[in-house]
């Protein structure tokens, strides 16, 4: 392991140990709304904290883009993506579907990524060249062929309700078309989740950067393949992204993009 990838695992583990602590006390916690089902805790801002300073700790000239309030510009050709809890939603809510990520941007490419989900103790980590894995072992997408034999996972446009339309159109085919539908509430788990395999593909609209990075690393490191809504690569950017093994990454295309 690296030395940038051993400092994002150690983040991830201590930011986990906060939260999950805190996550002993939910009825305590201080919650507020940035909007539409939008929210944000003291925990989110304390973990995110806890993440920053261990980067910067061994890492002091980097860059940070943070999902709360801690982003920094250093002027650095390395920038840390951070999401302290992916799932806010399910965190306050006690559901255990939530996880810490974290990847660095290494000029204009993605080149190390950690998701840490702190319920089941797994640690998903890929380097560039060097494969993505779980708990230390190496992990592959499926070799699932047949969409309609497929678990695909998604997420709901809540955040941008003009969306739901469009959405509901392409969720009623996706569900028709394969075995079955999950949205867990979790992007950052959902793509590790396809980078080892456990569920097929994975699709949705309107994500941030630090939802994405991460795992969009690990999807690409375990064989997978990883696309906005065009066949582009311009997923950064639009949010919108479809992940899945390169069998089936066409076929959940063709769907979107008939809708």
């Amino acid at each position: 392991m690296s030395a940038i990838l051993n400092i994002a695992v150690q983040a991830a583990y201590n930011a986990g140990s906060i939260i999950q602590q805190d996550s002993r006390n939910l009825e305590r916690i201080k919650v507020d709304r940035k909007g539409h089902n939008d929210f944000v805790t003291e925990v989110d801002k304390k973990a995110e904290q806890i993440i920053i300073q261990t980067i910067l700790k061994a890492f002091p000239n980097h860059n940070i883009m943070s999902e709360e309030d801690g982003s920094i510009d250093n002027n650095s050709d390395t920038t840390w993506i951070i999401d302290p809890i992916d799932g806010t939603t399910n965190y306050i809510h006690g559901h255990p579907q939530y996880c810490i990520s974290i990847a660095v941007k290494q000029e204009d490419k993605i080149t190390h990524g950690a998701i840490y989900d702190p319920n089941r103790n797994d640690i998903f980590t890929a380097e560039t060249g060097k494969g993505a894995q779980l708990n230390g072992a190496r992990i592959r997408v499926s070799r699932m062929a047949n969409l309609a034999d497929s678990l695909l996972a998604t997420g709901f446009p809540t955040y941008d309700m003009s969306l739901l339309d469009r959405y509901m159109k392409i969720f009623r085919e996706m569900l028709e078309s394969t075995a079955g539908q999950r949205r867990a509430g979790s992007a950052a788990l959902d793509l590790a989740y396809v980078a080892a395999g456990m569920v097929d593909g994975f699709w949705e609209f309107n994500l941030k950067p630090w939802d994405i990075a991460a795992g969009y690393l690990m999807v690409k490191e375990a064989g997978g393949l990883i696309c906005d809504f065009e066949g582009g690569q311009n997923m950064l950017d639009s949010g919108n992204i479809i992940a899945a093994n390169p069998k089936l990454i066409s076929p959940i295309l063709k769907i979107i993009q008939s809708h």
